[in-house]
C-alpha cells in the first residue's frame, strides 16, 4: 500500500474511487505516533464490529455513514466526524456510497 505524495496540495475524496460490492482503501500517511487512512464503502458495505487499542477520528468526506460505537448508532454525513475512543467496539456500515478519512493516534 503506498502512501499519498508529501509537500503538495491533495483532493482527498479523489484519492481513494468507489468499486461495486467493495471496500477500497488507501493509506494517506503512517508513523509511528499514527496513520491516516483514505476509506471508500460502495453502499451496503461494511466493517464488522472490533476493538483498537487507539482512540480514531473518523471524518466523512462523501455520502453517509452509520457508525455504531459500544451498541449506539451514529448517523453521519459529509462533513460530520466522530472519535471512536480506544478498546470500544465499534463497526462502520454504509447507508449509501460513502468516503471517510480515518486517523488513528497510538501515543
Amino acid at each position: 500500500m503506498s502512501t499519498a505524495p508529501k509537500s503538495q496540495a491533495l483532493k482527498m475524496a479523489d484519492l481513494a474511487m468507489y468499486q461495486e460490492g467493495s471496500v477500497v482503501s488507501r493509506q494517506i500517511t503512517k508513523a509511528d505516533a499514527g496513520n491516516v487512512t483514505l476509506f471508500a464503502f460502495d453502499a451496503g458495505q461494511e466493517l464488522s464490529e472490533h476493538t483498537a487499542p487507539f482512540d480514531a477520528l473518523v471524518h466523512i468526506l462523501d455520502g453517509e455513514a452509520e457508525i455504531q460505537i459500544s451498541g449506539k448508532s451514529y448517523a453521519l454525513s459529509a462533513g460530520e466526524a466522530i472519535i471512536m475512543p480506544a478498546n470500544e467496539p465499534h463497526a462502520v456500515r454504509a447507508t449509501k456510497r460513502f468516503k471517510m478519512l480515518l486517523t488513528m493516534i497510538r501515543a
